[in-house]
């Protein structure tokens, strides 16, 4: 099926549940349990059922990267569960705020509660800026024994003037906004959520094998062939669906802060360049800065300082930049304004004449911003990159690839 017809939340409910190849891919990958896990109820890894899901519905995978969704249909993100379910319901992570706890420890009651509430809220209104998400929903694949249960739910903000049943105790805080029930674990930093197994779900059975390293070691040899020649044979194939990024070739991670001392973002340069003295500036002037390490370790990843560049946003948008400044300290958009406006007002939705400061970033989860080479060049034979934003030692090298 083409992905249009799944590419907003009502196209969505109403056909995901025909999407046969998704199910019987499931129930394949869950036969295989024992290779994990003795239990009768069947084990799928997280990973899995993300690349599986944007395989099959053809979603962008925004797993890996620091965004409150998954994976994405055109402007619908959603959000990709897989856990256990225990007398219909179960209680699972949907965010953590490690960062941002010195800011929660002096809560308590109804105004930890609250606070919390904010800053999912502010995660979520990041990621919808950021890749243009304008609808969500959660897809989960609920464990029992025997079978899957497959299903959908909303995925909402949290209603904060209407939190009540707060529940403070030494190590959790427990509250319900009307809607969804929610705990939070003050050691850990971790949000949770309820979530309960609706009327109308999919369910897959599942007959896991008791050997599946035989049936593993099939797809290896064939009666003609040692196992040896044909374990080199199928190395082409895995490669094709298996690829290990490279630092430096494939990517290089940009901080937007400033490490000298205290972890700061500089008042009057990089996100804050439109604050520096001496000419007149754009209200939208910035610059993402390249740490002079980046240019000694990796002196081919960038183009020379001045030649353009694309620059694929998180939604799609293109924008022409290149590096800029005395020892290529600076990558810039052109107009210079165009960069600024996006990161300032679009995704960090700061008003004109505010700075950005460290607690920014950490309210949206990110710190860096992550310069993905395609290995392409667009139509003028310039150099194609992606920008996405993440933390700085946020790096996941295991990337899913397409067999094709």
């Amino acid at each position: 099926m083409s992905a249009d017809i799944y590419s907003s939340l009502g196209a969505f409910l109403t056909n995901w549940r025909h999407n046969t190849t998704y199910f019987e891919m499931l129930r394949l990958m869950a036969s295989i349990s024992h290779l994990f896990s003795e239990s009768h109820t069947p084990y799928l890894d997280y990973r899995l059922t993300e690349n599986l899901f944007c395989k099959y519905f053809e979603a962008h995978n925004d797993a890996r990267s620091c965004t409150a969704y998954d994976a994405r249909l055109a402007r619908l993100g959603i959000g990709i569960k897989t856990f256990g379910i225990n007398k219909g319901a179960s209680t699972e992570k949907i965010a953590e705020f490690n960062r941002l706890k010195p800011r929660l420890d002096g809560l308590s009651g109804i105004d930890l509660a609250r606070q919390i509430g904010i800053f999912r809220n502010e995660r979520m209104a990041f990621s919808n800026s950021t890749y243009d998400v304008t609808e969500t929903q959660y897809h989960i694949i609920g464990r029992q024994d025997g079978c899957l249960k497959v299903f959908n739910a909303p995925y909402d903000m949290v209603n904060i003037d209407s939190i009540c049943d707060v529940v403070d105790k030494e190590a959790t805080i427990s509250f319900n906004d009307g809607i969804n029930e929610y705990s939070f674990n003050k050691s850990k930093s971790v949000l949770l959520k309820r979530f309960y197994l609706p009327d109308d779900y999919v369910e897959v059975s599942v007959n896991i094998l008791e050997e599946p390293l035989e049936l593993l070691a099939q797809l290896l040899k064939t009666p003609s062939e040692p196992l040896a020649v044909q374990t080199h044979s199928i190395a082409p194939i895995l490669t094709k669906v298996y690829t290990q990024e490279v630092k430096g070739i494939d990517y290089v991670i940009l901080p937007l802060y400033s490490k000298r001392g205290t972890p700061h973002i500089p008042e009057r340069s990089g996100l804050n360049q439109w604050n520096a003295k001496g000419r007149p500036r754009d209200v939208n002037e910035v610059y993402i800065p390249i740490p002079k390490s980046i240019h000694n370790l990796y002196p081919h990843f960038f183009p020379s300082r001045d030649c353009p560049f694309e620059l694929v946003l998180p939604d799609g948008r293109l924008l022409s930049a290149k590096v800029c400044q005395d020892g290529g300290k600076a990558l810039m958009s052109n107009p210079n304004s165009a960069l600024g406006e996006w990161i300032l007002r679009k995704v960090l939705r700061k008003p004109v004449g505010e700075i950005v400061t460290i607690d920014d970033l950490y309210t949206y989860g990110i710190d860096s911003i992550k310069i993905v080479s395609t290995h392409t060049t667009n139509g003028s034979g310039e150099p194609v990159f992606k920008i996405i934003f993440t933390e700085e030692g946020y790096e996941d090298y295991s990337t899913f690839i397409d067999e094709e």
